[in-house]
């Protein structure tokens, strides 16, 4: 038996807890003013295991929210996998040293790969995690504000030969949707690469994480975020970590 690893979500922009529509940063909807409470309230349910996104950082390119990502990794008894903003080596020094334990690449993974390939080998592929956002099997970065002419089967290939063993794949088009996740992308991207999928987007029901937990049994899918089915009350996390554990 496989049990996948639930990841509770914290999108920050503007200094509140947030989730976009879509990725449409015109729609988003504001379900907490402090993101370290929002992740106290994770922890006290059970989370192990915190995704935090700097909103504001994947569109500027900068580290806006770091004080508060740091606070959270510190302060509370969870792991912290940190994306959004993160351009530089100092970047990922900054957060790794600072007691976040995973550091997630998105835009510098097609930007930059050369860089990405330096420092999977400098800092292993357990703290440096791709991030893969695709629209239409194709990879998007900048906050989703950009495609690319690459698919994430050919960019998560290339990373698995370079150490990486963590992949976190969002479908765009089903993102913060409630709509259900794109278990064929996952499964098509598990196959391919062999890397540890983390599946992103759509959740909306504990039948939902189901669906994931028994494609862990055939695949390399190893987890699952979720953000608004929780926020909407769709399910608790107590509820979805017991659902992880089921299958």
């Amino acid at each position: 038996m496989t049990t996948i690893q639930v990841y509770p979500a914290i999108d920050m922009k503007g200094g509140k807890c947030v989730r976009l529509y879509q990725g449409d940063y015109d729609q988003e909807t504001v379900y907490g003013d402090s993101p370290f409470d929002m992740a106290k309230k994770f922890a006290d349910e059970g989370a192990t295991w915190i995704h935090l996104v700097d909103l504001d950082g994947a569109k500027d390119g900068e580290k806006i929210h770091a004080n508060e990502v740091i606070r959270i990794a510190k302060e509370l008894p969870v792991r912290v996998q940190i994306g959004g903003g993160i351009r530089s080596k100092e970047d990922v020094n900054y957060y790794l040293n600072n007691g976040v334990t995973r550091v997630i690449i998105g835009s510098l993974a097609i930007s930059n790969p050369e860089l990405v390939a330096e420092l999977l080998e400098e800092f292993g592929g357990d703290r440096i995690v791709i991030g893969l956002d695709a629209k239409d099997g194709m990879v998007a970065t900048h906050g989703w504000l950009e495609t690319s002419t690459q698919s994430a089967v050919e960019v998560g290939q290339y990373f698995a030969s370079k150490g990486a063993k963590h992949v976190i794949f969002t479908d765009i088009a089903t993102d913060g949707t409630l709509q259900g996740p794109n278990l064929l992308a996952n499964k098509e991207l598990a196959e391919a690469t062999g890397l540890s999928v983390i599946v992103s987007g759509g959740i909306s029901s504990l039948e939902d994480l189901g669906e994931v937990a028994k494609l862990a049994q055939e695949t390399t899918v190893r987890g699952v975020i979720t953000g608004k089915a929780l926020y909407n009350n769709r399910f608790t996390l107590t509820e979805a970590l017991q659902e992880a554990t089921k299958w």
